[in-house]
């Protein structure tokens, strides 16, 4: 029977940084936990952790011998062929099977040794929990289900593309089917039907699955609990349920902590006005009010203590709200906003007709109005990217291109690479701005940077990184044309939820390509396909 994967009060500090600091996880056999959250919280070092790849500085992990770890890293060496990764997928079950026949001679010869039954019993269990007599159909399966079907099992795993690889590498662990499966982004380097394909297999699994992902589609579809490891004041919260469950907590977790601050805010207004107006009252000299002169003699001594109470219980309450009160909820990125310059509400900012770029895009006709909202979408190599270039003015094309004067256009490009890489963050958001802007929008307050980058060259950030700061200047300074390829990359699930509720109610025209099926699955614009031949608008 499956065994459950636990770990306890795990600490683990790289370099000057502790990355998990007392994270417990406990996951039993048929549980499909998701790890999200920022990059660098930990969700790669916490997998590592629990596979055994990497050592905690302290904590415990207890975990299944049979345990099946997918990472960057694919465990085959260059030299060995498709045929033997397969092979070595279905060693186990293989050796199941021939052990169970083995034992089921034996006990023809000595049917009453109840060793040999205990054998039988412990053996069948596991060959039925790893299906070990569906393991050479399920081989094929997984191997077309993941785009792998059509490669000759001759071809070595050095002449495999490093998508084909990664997909190789996972197709591995599905014929094995082990006890626990770890998985860090698995569906990177999928397409749509690849990745409802894994989700359906891993939805089969009888063991327990954990896995890192920004994908939010496949999060919601396979998830039974997820792990929110962002830094909280009660460590990683765990939720039940898929991401669609995980979004509708968040928003009413919102919404009481929202409550709660408007509350202790109005108290503590009332506080201070209280204390001021009763320590008036009982002000040093202040004589009595009309009102009380004619019983001043019996009564004021007991008013005043009676006041004087008031006072000391409204100022110790005051004093311990206002060192307990909650921090105001962090603003959600939103477009800090510029009115477009471009254009009339129902005004065309860039028109395209007929536009060739040789073995890269054919497009017969395309407008775009001052508030249009656009999806761009199709396979990879359709020409998504070279259409944004294109429509950035960053890359020359045959055809009309006409844009409005004045138009401002804003590229946020997959792989940004900035003049200056030896200027820091700090510098280069100042520089790009104006210290005007810059002031008025601080990169702090747009949560897409983390203070401790603030100081850092950008030339030595990450391709995440340095996306993140390139998306930070449009929102900061939005253009009238916005072009965004691939934006959800890099981001957690959370900034990509925020990103998209900005675009819809941010300034100018927005035109977006993706391959996030979150995002097209909830898109309310146009939406153009690009295919090899023409696209298909809706």
């Amino acid at each position: 029977m499956s065994q459950a994967l636990l770990a306890h009060d795990l600490v683990r500090t790289l370099g000057t940084r502790r990355v998990l600091d007392g994270v417990s996880l406990t996951a039993a056999p048929g549980r499909r936990i998701g790890l999200i959250g920022e990059n660098g919280v930990g969700k790669s070092t916490l997998l590592r952790l629990l596979a055994g790849a990497d050592e905690p500085d302290s904590g415990t992990v207890v975990r299944p011998a049979d345990l099946g770890y997918l990472h960057q890293e694919l465990p085959f060496e260059p030299s060995r062929t498709i045929a033997d990764v397969l092979d070595d997928a279905l060693r186990e079950a293989r050796e199941d099977l021939a052990e169970l026949d083995r034992l089921t001679g034996a006990i023809a010869v000595s049917a009453d040794d109840p060793a040999l039954l205990d054998a039988y019993a412990e053996r069948l269990d596991r060959a039925e929990e790893h299906a070990a007599w569906d393991a050479d159909r399920r081989a094929g399966l997984v191997l077309a289900g993941l785009g792998l079907g059509r490669l000759a099992h001759d071809r070595t795993v050095g002449s495999l593309s490093g998508g084909q690889r990664g997909r190789l590498a996972l197709a591995a662990l599905l014929i094995r089917r082990p006890a626990a499966l770890l998985l860090d982004e698995p569906t990177n380097h999928l397409d749509d039907e690849a990745a409802a394909f894994l989700e359906g297999q891993l939805r089969g699994l009888p063991g327990v699955v954990v896995l890192a992902s920004h994908d939010r589609a496949f999060l919601d579809a396979v998830c039974t609990d997820l792990v929110d490891l962002d830094p909280s004041i009660d460590g990683p919260t765990r939720f039940g349920g898929g991401y669609s469950d995980y979004l509708a907590e968040k928003r009413a977790e919102r919404q009481r902590w929202e409550r709660r601050f408007a509350e202790e805010q109005e108290e503590l207004a009332e506080l201070r006005q209280a204390v001021a107006v009763t320590a008036h009252r009982v002000a040093p000299g202040r004589g009595p009010r009309d009102n009380e002169k004619m019983g001043f003699g019996h009564t004021s001594g007991r008013v005043q203590n009676q006041i004087s109470r008031r006072v000391r219980n409204a100022d110790r309450r005051l004093d311990e709200l206002s060192r307990d009160q909650v921090r105001k909820p962090p603003e959600p990125l939103r477009f800090r906003g510029l009115a477009p310059v471009a254009a009339a509400a129902d005004g065309v900012l860039l028109a395209l007709r007929e536009v060739r770029v040789p073995g890269r895009l054919t497009l017969d006709r395309l407008d775009i109005a001052a508030t249009d909202r656009l999806l761009i979408t199709g396979a990879n190599g359709a020409g998504k990217s070279t259409l944004l270039a294109v429509l950035a003015g960053e890359l020359a094309a045959a055809g009309e291109v006409v844009r409005r004067r004045g138009l401002r256009v804003g590229l946020l490009a997959q792989d940004t690479v900035f003049d200056r890489p030896d200027r820091t963050v700090r510098e280069t958001y100042a520089t790009v701005l104006g210290p005007e802007r810059a002031e008025a929008v601080p990169l702090t307050s747009l949560g897409l940077v983390a203070p401790r980058d603030l100081g850092r060259p950008v030339g030595e950030l990450s391709v995440g990184q340095r996306r993140r700061l390139a998306l930070a200047l449009l929102v900061a300074e939005p253009p009238d044309l916005l072009l965004l390829d691939e934006p959800t990359n890099h981001l957690s699930p959370r900034l990509a939820d925020e990103l998209e509720e900005a675009l819809g109610s941010g300034p100018g025209a927005v035109v977006v390509a993706s391959h996030d099926r979150w995002l097209r699955s909830r898109w309310s614009g146009r939406t153009v396909e690009l295919r090899a031949d023409s696209p298909v608008g809706g």
